[in-house]
Protein backbone atom coordinates (compact mmCIF):
# COMPACT_ATOMS: atom_id res chain seq x y z
CA UNK A 1 0.00 0.00 0.00
CA UNK A 2 2.85 2.38 1.15
CA UNK A 3 4.82 1.72 -2.26
CA UNK A 4 1.19 2.27 -4.41
CA UNK A 5 0.81 5.84 -2.73
CA UNK A 6 4.55 6.60 -3.43
CA UNK A 7 4.68 5.82 -7.02
CA UNK A 8 1.71 7.38 -7.32
CA UNK A 9 3.02 10.55 -5.44
CA UNK A 10 6.06 10.20 -8.14
CA UNK A 11 3.46 10.12 -11.13
CA UNK A 12 1.61 13.06 -10.06
CA UNK A 13 4.78 15.13 -9.49
CA UNK A 14 6.14 13.76 -12.89
CA UNK A 15 2.65 15.08 -14.42
CA UNK A 16 2.52 18.42 -12.66
CA UNK A 17 6.22 19.52 -13.97
CA UNK A 18 5.23 18.46 -17.43
CA UNK A 19 2.16 20.14 -16.99
CA UNK A 20 4.07 23.85 -15.46
CA UNK A 21 6.91 23.78 -17.96
CA UNK A 22 4.31 22.83 -21.05
CA UNK A 23 2.39 26.41 -19.34
CA UNK A 24 5.46 28.74 -19.08
CA UNK A 25 6.20 28.00 -23.14
CA UNK A 26 2.98 28.32 -24.23
CA UNK A 27 2.66 31.80 -22.24
CA UNK A 28 5.64 32.83 -24.18
CA UNK A 29 4.73 31.94 -27.14
CA UNK A 30 1.33 33.16 -26.50
CA UNK A 31 2.36 36.30 -24.98
CA UNK A 32 4.80 37.37 -28.43
CA UNK A 33 2.75 35.73 -30.74
CA UNK A 34 0.25 38.12 -29.77
CA UNK A 35 2.00 41.10 -29.87
CA UNK A 36 4.27 40.14 -32.51
CA UNK A 37 1.84 39.34 -35.23
CA UNK A 38 0.23 42.87 -35.38
CA UNK A 39 3.31 44.01 -37.23
CA UNK A 40 4.27 40.97 -39.15
CA UNK A 41 3.98 41.40 -43.13
CA UNK A 42 5.60 41.10 -46.06
CA UNK A 43 7.34 43.89 -46.03
CA UNK A 44 8.38 43.67 -42.52
CA UNK A 45 10.06 40.50 -43.46
CA UNK A 46 12.13 41.53 -47.12
CA UNK A 47 12.33 45.58 -46.53
CA UNK A 48 15.27 47.14 -44.83
CA UNK A 49 14.61 49.40 -41.62
CA UNK A 50 13.59 53.01 -42.73
CA UNK A 51 13.30 56.34 -40.63
CA UNK A 52 15.16 55.65 -37.41
CA UNK A 53 14.23 52.02 -37.58
CA UNK A 54 10.67 52.93 -36.90
CA UNK A 55 9.32 51.58 -40.16
CA UNK A 56 10.19 49.37 -42.84
CA UNK A 57 11.63 45.78 -42.02
CA UNK A 58 14.38 43.28 -40.48
CA UNK A 59 15.94 41.73 -43.90
CA UNK A 60 19.09 42.45 -43.04
CA UNK A 61 18.80 41.27 -39.11
CA UNK A 62 17.41 38.24 -40.75
CA UNK A 63 20.35 37.33 -43.14
CA UNK A 64 22.66 38.47 -40.64
CA UNK A 65 21.52 35.65 -38.35
CA UNK A 66 21.40 33.13 -40.49
CA UNK A 67 24.96 33.98 -41.60
CA UNK A 68 25.97 34.10 -38.30
CA UNK A 69 24.44 30.51 -37.14
CA UNK A 70 25.59 28.79 -40.05
CA UNK A 71 29.13 30.02 -39.56
CA UNK A 72 28.94 29.20 -36.19
CA UNK A 73 28.19 25.65 -36.57
CA UNK A 74 29.92 24.88 -39.73
CA UNK A 75 33.12 25.97 -37.57
CA UNK A 76 32.50 23.89 -34.17
CA UNK A 77 30.54 20.84 -35.24
CA UNK A 78 33.87 19.50 -37.31
CA UNK A 79 36.01 20.13 -34.40
CA UNK A 80 33.77 19.70 -31.79
CA UNK A 81 32.92 16.15 -33.40
CA UNK A 82 36.67 15.19 -33.65
CA UNK A 83 37.58 16.02 -30.02
CA UNK A 84 34.99 13.91 -28.58
CA UNK A 85 35.84 10.92 -31.19
CA UNK A 86 39.75 11.44 -29.93
CA UNK A 87 38.14 11.29 -26.19
CA UNK A 88 36.18 8.64 -26.59
CA UNK A 89 37.88 6.56 -28.85
CA UNK A 90 41.77 7.20 -28.63
CA UNK A 91 42.97 8.76 -25.82
CA UNK A 92 44.37 6.77 -22.79
CA UNK A 93 42.62 6.74 -19.53
CA UNK A 94 44.76 9.01 -17.84
CA UNK A 95 44.25 11.62 -14.95
CA UNK A 96 44.93 14.33 -17.71
CA UNK A 97 42.11 13.16 -19.74
CA UNK A 98 39.65 13.61 -17.04
CA UNK A 99 40.47 16.69 -16.46
CA UNK A 100 40.42 18.16 -20.29
CA UNK A 101 36.95 16.43 -19.81
CA UNK A 102 36.29 17.94 -16.82
CA UNK A 103 37.22 21.37 -18.06
CA UNK A 104 35.49 21.07 -21.31
CA UNK A 105 32.13 20.65 -18.70
CA UNK A 106 33.42 23.51 -16.84
CA UNK A 107 33.49 25.70 -20.23
CA UNK A 108 30.63 24.79 -21.19
CA UNK A 109 28.63 27.13 -17.92
CA UNK A 110 31.07 29.93 -18.57
CA UNK A 111 28.88 33.57 -19.61
CA UNK A 112 28.44 34.34 -23.03
CA UNK A 113 29.51 38.02 -22.34
CA UNK A 114 33.33 36.49 -21.39
CA UNK A 115 33.05 34.84 -24.82
CA UNK A 116 32.42 37.83 -26.42
CA UNK A 117 35.52 39.60 -24.80
CA UNK A 118 37.38 36.95 -26.28
CA UNK A 119 36.30 37.31 -29.71
CA UNK A 120 37.23 40.87 -29.27
CA UNK A 121 40.87 40.71 -28.51
CA UNK A 122 41.39 37.74 -30.55
CA UNK A 123 39.78 37.69 -33.52
CA UNK A 124 38.89 41.12 -33.71
CA UNK A 125 42.04 43.04 -32.83
CA UNK A 126 44.73 40.00 -32.51
CA UNK A 127 43.70 38.47 -35.92
CA UNK A 128 42.59 41.84 -37.65
CA UNK A 129 39.25 40.43 -39.12
CA UNK A 130 37.25 43.31 -37.04
CA UNK A 131 33.84 43.45 -36.39
CA UNK A 132 32.61 41.02 -39.05
CA UNK A 133 30.90 37.78 -39.82
CA UNK A 134 33.84 35.89 -39.47
CA UNK A 135 34.62 37.04 -36.33
CA UNK A 136 31.41 36.82 -34.73
CA UNK A 137 30.88 33.08 -36.13
CA UNK A 138 33.98 32.22 -34.62
CA UNK A 139 33.39 33.62 -31.37
CA UNK A 140 29.89 31.52 -31.36
CA UNK A 141 31.18 28.25 -32.40
CA UNK A 142 34.10 28.13 -29.60
CA UNK A 143 31.29 29.26 -27.28
CA UNK A 144 29.11 26.24 -28.03
CA UNK A 145 32.01 24.14 -29.02
CA UNK A 146 31.79 22.48 -25.19
CA UNK A 147 28.23 21.81 -25.39
CA UNK A 148 28.65 19.82 -28.83
CA UNK A 149 31.77 17.76 -27.36
CA UNK A 150 29.71 17.03 -24.43
CA UNK A 151 26.49 15.78 -26.22
CA UNK A 152 28.69 14.01 -28.82
CA UNK A 153 30.67 12.19 -26.14
CA UNK A 154 27.74 11.36 -24.55
CA UNK A 155 26.53 9.44 -27.81
CA UNK A 156 29.58 7.92 -28.57
CA UNK A 157 29.55 6.27 -25.19
CA UNK A 158 26.04 5.27 -25.53
CA UNK A 159 27.24 3.06 -28.10
CA UNK A 160 27.43 -0.74 -27.60
CA UNK A 161 30.74 -1.91 -26.63
CA UNK A 162 29.55 -5.42 -29.19
CA UNK A 163 29.59 -2.92 -31.82
CA UNK A 164 33.50 -1.96 -31.68
CA UNK A 165 34.57 -5.54 -31.03
CA UNK A 166 32.28 -6.77 -33.76
CA UNK A 167 33.84 -4.59 -36.20
CA UNK A 168 37.55 -5.39 -35.39
CA UNK A 169 36.90 -9.30 -34.74
CA UNK A 170 36.18 -8.83 -38.66
CA UNK A 171 39.46 -7.29 -39.23
CA UNK A 172 38.54 -3.75 -39.75
CA UNK A 173 40.70 -1.25 -38.42
CA UNK A 174 40.16 1.04 -35.40
CA UNK A 175 39.92 4.10 -37.64
CA UNK A 176 37.28 2.29 -40.10
CA UNK A 177 35.50 1.02 -37.04
CA UNK A 178 34.94 4.41 -35.77
CA UNK A 179 33.98 5.69 -38.80
CA UNK A 180 31.75 2.87 -40.25
CA UNK A 181 30.00 1.79 -37.30
CA UNK A 182 30.62 4.01 -34.12
CA UNK A 183 30.27 7.10 -35.76
CA UNK A 184 26.78 6.54 -37.66
CA UNK A 185 25.54 4.40 -34.76
CA UNK A 186 25.78 7.99 -32.51
CA UNK A 187 24.92 10.42 -35.29
CA UNK A 188 20.91 11.12 -33.25
CA UNK A 189 22.69 12.36 -30.36
CA UNK A 190 24.79 14.14 -31.97
CA UNK A 191 22.18 15.69 -33.83
CA UNK A 192 20.70 16.42 -30.10
CA UNK A 193 23.87 18.61 -29.37
CA UNK A 194 23.27 20.40 -32.72
CA UNK A 195 19.94 21.37 -32.13
CA UNK A 196 20.36 22.67 -28.68
CA UNK A 197 23.07 24.39 -29.52
CA UNK A 198 21.35 26.16 -32.73
CA UNK A 199 18.88 27.86 -30.65
CA UNK A 200 21.83 28.82 -28.65
CA UNK A 201 24.18 30.72 -31.44
CA UNK A 202 20.74 32.17 -32.69
CA UNK A 203 19.24 33.88 -30.19
CA UNK A 204 22.47 35.15 -28.10
CA UNK A 205 23.79 39.03 -28.09
CA UNK A 206 26.71 39.85 -25.98
CA UNK A 207 28.77 37.86 -27.94
CA UNK A 208 28.15 39.26 -31.37
CA UNK A 209 27.77 42.34 -29.63
CA UNK A 210 31.55 43.16 -29.32
CA UNK A 211 32.39 41.02 -32.94
CA UNK A 212 29.76 41.31 -35.52
CA UNK A 213 26.76 43.22 -35.26
CA UNK A 214 25.89 46.65 -36.23
CA UNK A 215 23.37 49.23 -34.93
CA UNK A 216 22.15 50.04 -38.39
CA UNK A 217 23.02 49.09 -42.26
CA UNK A 218 20.63 49.48 -45.18
CA UNK A 219 22.47 46.98 -47.20
CA UNK A 220 23.55 42.63 -47.04
CA UNK A 221 26.79 41.47 -46.44
CA UNK A 222 29.02 41.25 -49.69
CA UNK A 223 32.06 39.01 -47.88
CA UNK A 224 32.60 37.64 -44.42
CA UNK A 225 34.53 40.56 -43.20
CA UNK A 226 31.25 42.60 -43.56
CA UNK A 227 29.56 43.46 -40.25
CA UNK A 228 25.85 42.80 -39.68
CA UNK A 229 22.45 43.25 -38.09
CA UNK A 230 21.53 40.37 -36.12
CA UNK A 231 17.59 40.00 -34.83
CA UNK A 232 18.97 39.23 -31.13
CA UNK A 233 21.41 42.78 -31.22
CA UNK A 234 18.45 44.38 -33.29
CA UNK A 235 16.08 43.05 -30.73
CA UNK A 236 18.49 45.08 -27.88
CA UNK A 237 18.98 47.97 -29.91
CA UNK A 238 15.19 48.50 -30.21
CA UNK A 239 14.24 48.42 -26.68
CA UNK A 240 17.23 50.51 -25.46
CA UNK A 241 18.12 53.09 -28.22
CA UNK A 242 16.07 55.51 -30.23
CA UNK A 243 13.70 58.34 -29.79
CA UNK A 244 10.19 56.12 -30.93
CA UNK A 245 9.70 53.60 -27.77
CA UNK A 246 6.29 52.91 -29.11
CA UNK A 247 6.88 51.80 -32.48
CA UNK A 248 10.06 50.19 -31.22
CA UNK A 249 8.46 48.39 -29.21
CA UNK A 250 6.47 46.54 -31.66
CA UNK A 251 8.78 46.14 -34.11
CA UNK A 252 11.61 44.50 -31.17
CA UNK A 253 7.96 41.65 -30.31
CA UNK A 254 8.20 41.19 -34.26
CA UNK A 255 11.86 40.64 -34.30
CA UNK A 256 11.48 37.74 -31.40
CA UNK A 257 7.98 36.33 -33.14
CA UNK A 258 10.73 35.51 -36.02
CA UNK A 259 13.39 35.14 -34.43
CA UNK A 260 11.38 32.22 -32.31
CA UNK A 261 10.27 31.28 -35.41
CA UNK A 262 13.18 31.08 -37.14
CA UNK A 263 15.11 28.74 -34.29
CA UNK A 264 12.18 26.19 -34.22
CA UNK A 265 12.08 25.61 -38.50
CA UNK A 266 15.86 24.83 -38.26
CA UNK A 267 15.27 22.93 -34.76
CA UNK A 268 12.42 21.00 -36.30
CA UNK A 269 14.67 20.80 -39.61
CA UNK A 270 17.17 18.99 -37.73
CA UNK A 271 15.39 16.84 -35.81
CA UNK A 272 13.40 15.66 -39.09
CA UNK A 273 17.06 14.15 -39.90
CA UNK A 274 17.59 12.87 -36.99
CA UNK A 275 14.68 10.87 -37.20
CA UNK A 276 15.36 9.22 -40.57
CA UNK A 277 18.77 8.52 -39.26
CA UNK A 278 17.24 6.61 -36.13
CA UNK A 279 15.28 4.84 -38.74
CA UNK A 280 11.68 6.41 -37.33
CA UNK A 281 10.78 8.14 -40.56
Amino acid sequence: MKNKITQNLGFFLLFFSIITTLFFLGAIIYFISVNGLKVINWEFLTQVPRKGMTEGGIAPAIVGTFYLTFGAILFSLPLGLACAIYLCEYSPKSYVVNIIRMSINNLAGVPSVVFGLFGLTVFVKFFGFGVSILSGSLTLGIMVLPQIISASQEALLAVPQSYREASLALGATHWQTTKKMVVPAALPGILTGVILSIGRVAGETAPILFTAATYYTRGYPDSVFSEVMALPYHIYALMTEGTHPEKQTEIAYGCSLVLLILVLLVSTLAIVLRQRQRGEL
